[in-house]
């Protein structure tokens, strides 16, 4: 039997060409192998991402049966989302489009808004035929639409206001001046809603504001810019009162505050101030009343403070167990009611923290409170009352014996005691939700009307001085007016920053959020161009 080595040939090039070829042979044995391992992590790495995005549908599902207040479910959403948007970020950077593309599921892509401006680029093959060279006819077109982004501009209008003089008399005429959000400011009303909102809204400080425009080419002193938030502050006080008008007629208000670090002038330090929030908001019981949000600012957080603030206001007032309302309830003819979402979230730190058994039932338990009210939001008033007492008050009867049977047998000190504590000692207000169906279960619609504080609060640190709080507490009020009414802040504010100079005062409501929501639409694609 001949050896491998008898079988070569002896000549030196056809040596050379069978290295050759086994050196290509083994490059494209290996070159298969990487393709098939690429093709292995493309599909593990989809297969996990598909997982993932599993996990967080099922984790909004449960969010809708159980209601918005779960924090832990809260928590493990925004995990989810980060997980699901790292894993897809992965693949679109390691994975070739092509290669899984037959094997993975594609989403249905919405079609892009009709009213974004349009720009066709057409690309035309060559006249003739690369075969041939005959002349080539039409016989259709591929057409794909892709997203482009284009940076905001800046635009100088120019109104020009000729002068005519009469020939016969010597008469001259002339067209009055358009009127100016502020008088002799150059800023428009987009403009000056642009600066506003994204100091309030999208939490960019007014130096940042100014070095952006600079790279625009425009320069715009942070001074400049803050003469123009004070002055279209001005222009919005009347709307802001009527809001406060507005929240203050209502029959139930949700109520809250929020520290804000504020400047002290002539000195490197800051002081607490406080933002109160007060939220009309009855759609849950079915009203079509327009709900709206009316900010207050302190400089502190004296019980005094909101005892002023709704020194005419009559109702049910849904709040925090803090000890400065107490003067309300006792002074005013305003009935307390407590947030259920206060007393969770104490066993929901607990069980975080320590994984108590006794705090995982008590969560239990609450979660059974939110199914309930799952199933009667947006219904009148009359019906949640009913179906709340066939079925939570029973529920409260033994959630009620559970607290106490468990309280004596907890240390009086532990955070398990002190958070039974806190809703033994608030059970009536706790519990008058189930007997008035115009109340909510907890207060979460104040403490989501501040949430724009408190990510403006990590921004910008602090506000200038209790001039600055309070003007901060009046955009608020209009922002968040405008959003729980559909309304997109900026356009809002544009459209009646172009109107309230010149508005009578006593029509001011026409310019509340909800009063102008119809006539409030996206730009046409011609306009947006």
């Amino acid at each position: 039997m001949r050896t491998a080595i008898e079988t070569l040939p002896d000549d030196i090039e056809t040596l050379k060409r069978l290295v050759l070829e086994r050196d290509e042979q083994l490059e494209r044995v290996r070159e298969a192998a990487r393709v098939e391992l690429d093709r292995r992590d493309a599909e593990a790495l989809h297969l996990r991402a598909w997982i993932e995005k599993l996990k967080l549908e099922i984790a909004r599902l449960k969010r809708m049966q159980f209601g918005r207040s779960s924090e832990r479910l809260a928590e493990r959403i925004d995990q989810l989302e980060l997980i699901v948007e790292d894993l897809e970020a992965s693949q679109a950077q390691t994975v070739p489009v092509k290669a899984i593309a037959a094997d993975k599921v594609q989403p249905v892509r919405k079609p892009l808004p009709e009213h974004l401006p349009r720009e066709t680029v057409t690309h035309e093959p060559a006249s003739n035929c690369p075969d041939c060279g005959g002349a080539m006819k039409r016989i259709g077109e591929d057409v794909a639409e892709m997203l482009e982004y284009v940076p905001a501009r800046f635009k100088v209008i120019r109104h020009v206001r000729p002068r005519l003089a009469c020939a016969c008399c010597d008469r001259i005429v002339q067209a009055p001046a358009p009127s100016r959000p502020i008088d002799r400011g150059i800023p428009g009303p987009g403009l000056l809603a642009h600066v506003v909102v994204s100091k309030y809204a999208d939490h960019l400080p007014l130096y940042r504001q100014a070095g952006i425009y600079a790279r625009e080419g425009v320069e715009l002193d942070r001074s400049t810019l803050a003469d123009w938030v004070g002055s279209a502050a001005r222009l919005l006080d009347p709307l802001v009162a009527a809001i406060k008008a507005h929240v203050l007629a209502g029959e139930k208000l949700h109520g809250d505050d929020t520290p804000v670090p504020v400047l002290q002038p002539g000195r490197e330090t800051t002081k607490t101030g406080r933002l109160w929030t007060y939220v009309r908001d009855d759609r849950p019981a079915g009203s079509q009343t327009p709900p709206a949000v009316w900010f207050q600012y302190s400089p502190d957080r004296k019980g005094e403070r909101p005892l002023a603030h709704l020194s005419r206001y009559a109702g049910i007032l849904q709040a925090d167990g803090y000890a400065g309302f107490e003067q309300l309830y006792k002074t005013k003819p305003i009935v307390e009611a407590a947030c259920w979402a206060h007393v969770r979230r104490k066993f929901y730190e607990l069980h975080q923290a320590t994984a108590s058994p006794a705090a995982a039932e008590a969560l239990a338990r609450i979660g059974k409170l939110y199914e309930i009210e799952a199933g009667i939001r947006g219904r009148p008033p009359d019906e949640r009352s009913r179906t709340r007492q066939a079925r939570a008050r029973p529920q409260l009867a033994h959630l009620q014996q559970w607290f106490t049977a468990t309280l004596g047998k907890a240390s009086a000190k532990s955070a398990l005691a002190l958070g039974i504590r806190y809703a033994l000692t608030r059970w009536t207000a706790l519990t008058r939700y189930v007997g008035d169906g115009r109340i909510k279960i907890d207060n979460n619609a104040a403490e989501r009307a501040l949430r724009d504080v408190a990510l403006g609060r990590k921004n910008y640190l602090f506000a200038g001085s209790d001039a600055g709080g309070e003007r901060a507490a009046a955009i608020y009020s209009l922002l968040g007016s405008a959003r729980l009414s559909g309304v997109d802040p900026e356009l809002y504010l544009r459209h009646v920053l172009e109107r309230i100079a010149d508005h009578p005062i006593n029509r001011v409501d026409e310019l509340l959020p909800w009063n102008v929501a119809a006539g409030l639409t996206v730009p046409s694609a011609s306009e947006a161009a």
